[in-house]
């Protein structure tokens, strides 16, 4: 294939746009996977982070993504009445009927002037609405758009999942190129249909396949979608200061990035599933908060999703000098982190309502 014909498969709005607004939440509550490892396997083996995530009992979906809105408005410091799309990607959305986005969008103002949609596609359903929102803002008919990922992921009692699947998100604001405190330069997706994780209707916990959630799922999709990018880009791992993929767990992410060139130092700001888990849909979005709370203007990030299915998005990032001047408008990421509250794993089975009568 050309480097035409790939620079033609890209996805680039008509008019730059750029990410104008950030902001993550994660819940306080904490779970060691050493606890869990002792109700399982009597405390037996490894575990595959340190801790993760729980959302407290008043928590949920809704919830924490209007934190994490909140602390992207506050950056942005824009008028919410100027969203004209308000997108929240999730696996764990609290109503099958019942929009999500609209009661975030009711609680940041942004009512009734606005477009508002759930999105859904496993892991990376955040950043398929930040794509979609880069065409609504490309194309004019919007000046700005919210996207969300977050989620508090759901992992039946003993099975492997339930080591990491945790809580948490970040929102991003899209809008104009030249407001932009991060220009996405562009961004370019590739699917197939594999079927390594999964969820039927009515379904408490989702299913997986274990020998295909590495190969052919993850490293097929992060790998390709990361290398078709960059070569359209002309670009090396070289070329990024910074560069975040999707974390299932600590390993996979970094395997990825050591297979496309990328350095532990590249990666380490946004690798944060080993301290809070696997966000699920907003597991990309918040380690490249995090990167964007420490990245200098004129750093370039590389970020590729992961949604089982499969699919990945992989975008092209240039931090810019608006970084600067609202990084600090709002709560950072590491401080999410930092504030903790330890529970045991009963604590953690009336939180995620474990126990079904």
């Amino acid at each position: 294939m050309t480097a035409f014909q790939r620079k033609n498969d890209l996805m680039k709005p008509d008019k730059p746009v750029g990410i104008v607004g950030y902001g993550a939440y994660v819940p306080r509550y904490r779970i060691p996977a050493s606890e869990i490892s002792r109700m399982w396997t009597g405390g037996e083996g490894g575990v595959p982070i340190k801790e993760k995530a729980v959302n407290g009992l008043d928590e949920d979906v809704v919830t924490m993504s209007i934190e994490a809105s909140r602390n992207a408005l506050d950056r942005a410091q824009i008028d919410p009445q100027d969203i004209r799309a308000v997108w929240v990607g999730s696996e764990s959305h609290p109503y099958a009927v019942k929009p999500t986005s609209t009661m975030v969008a009711e609680a940041i103002g942004a009512v009734p002037n606005t477009q508002a949609a759930d999105w859904e596609f496993a892991c990376k359903a955040g950043t398929e609405a930040m794509q979609a929102a880069m065409g609504f803002v490309g194309s004019g008919m919007a000046r700005y758009a919210l996207s969300v990922g977050m989620d508090t992921a759901q992992g039946r009692p003993g099975d492997a999942l339930e080591y990491t699947a945790a809580a948490g998100g970040a929102a991003v604001l899209v809008g104009p190129g030249e407001e932009s405190a991060v220009q996405i330069h562009g961004s370019y997706s590739m699917v197939t249909d594999t079927p390594d994780f999964w969820r039927r209707a009515h379904a408490e916990y989702p299913s997986h396949g274990d020998r295909f959630t590495g190969e052919p799922a993850y490293f097929k999709h992060i790998l390709g979608a990361a290398q078709y990018l960059m070569e359209a880009m002309g670009r090396t791992a070289a070329d990024y200061q910074w560069a975040v993929f999707h974390q299932p767990n600590a390993k996979f992410p970094m395997r990825a990035a050591k297979q496309l060139g990328f350095t532990n130092e590249q990666i380490e700001p946004g690798l944060l599933s080993p301290r809070i888990g696997n966000t699920y849909s907003g597991s990309c979005m918040i380690g490249l908060t995090a990167i964007l709370d420490v990245a200098q203007p004129g750093d370039r990030i590389l970020m590729v999703s992961y949604g089982s299915g499969a699919g990945s998005d992989a975008f092209d990032l240039e931090v810019t000098e608006k970084i600067n001047d609202i990084r600090d408008r709002a709560t950072t990421t590491e401080a999410y982190i930092s504030r903790r509250s330890e529970i045991d794993y009963a604590t953690y089975t009336r939180f995620r309502d474990k126990l079904k009568m």
